[in-house]
């Protein structure tokens, strides 16, 4: 595998910890099932620029290092030498929202079995398991229109966003943000979670939907029990296990 760059003159230390905590965050998702062959895309704005890090387009996600990964700018223009291409659909609905969204520094987009079929239901992700109930009313849904490659779908996608930090793009997949790259992750985990949940339920027939009283209750109760830095603590567990089976991320 081409290595691109060194931590030193080519890279600052800032920028160099945001790519092993992003190639991290590939071989996470890829351990746990949720990747798509060489495709989906997780972008995370590199510290104190108005550039991104995604991943090598033609790369597995246990492919992903630190130093493959490819610097670009907001209209996913290539700003460092990488023998790679930049999957055009990945960074157009990435891009936006980095745009426009200063919080959104961190940004996945995934097409995982369980999450599209809950994309695919008219009534998207319900308040019928634990998971699900912590993102009710805190969702944005938008209509599928194809591959996400035209630039004047934009405004519809950050309209349909609105105050939310998850998209369903109906018929297609979820698109999660988030401030930190903790944060996007362990929100990710739990919307993973509740559709596969939600999933299994539907097999199994007749939901049992919470009622919205209970609801408001479990999502301020989750909010007082919260570890400091959201998702920090998840994160840095899951980078400690990776580090047991191969360390080759962090190169």
């Amino acid at each position: 595998m081409a290595t691109q760059l060194k931590r030193g003159a080519e890279c600052s230390d800032a920028e160099w910890t945001a790519r092993q905590e992003l190639a991290a965050c590939y071989r996470i998702f890829d351990m746990m099932g949720w990747s798509e062959s060489i495709y989906n895309h997780i972008t995370l704005r590199v510290p104190g620029e108005e550039a991104f890090l995604i991943n090598p387009y033609g790369l597995l996600w246990d492919e992903v290092t630190a130093s493959n990964l490819v610097k670009i700018d907001s209209d996913g223009n290539k700003l460092c030498a990488s023998p790679y291409p930049v999957n055009k659909a990945g960074f157009t609905q990435h891009g936006l929202f980095h745009k426009h969204l200063d919080w959104a520094h961190a940004i996945v987009h995934t097409h995982t079995p369980d999450t599209m079929a809950v994309c695919s239901c008219a009534d998207g992700l319900t308040p019928t398991n634990f998971y699900a109930c912590f993102f009710d009313g805190q969702i944005g849904y938008h209509d599928f229109e194809g591959i996400t490659v035209r630039a004047e779908e934009g405004e519809r996608l950050l309209a349909n966003l609105g105050e939310n930090r998850i998209l369903m793009l109906r018929n297609h997949g979820p698109v999660v943000l988030g401030q930190t790259l903790y944060e996007m992750f362990f929100n990710y985990y739990m919307l993973q979670r509740a559709c596969e949940i939600q999933v299994k339920t539907a097999a199994l027939g007749n939901p049992i939907r919470v009622p919205p009283e209970v609801v408001a209750v479990h999502q301020r109760d989750r909010d007082e029990v919260a570890l400091k830095d959201f998702g920090k603590a998840d994160f840095e567990a899951w980078m400690r296990k990776l580090d047991r089976i191969d360390t080759g991320w962090r190169e």
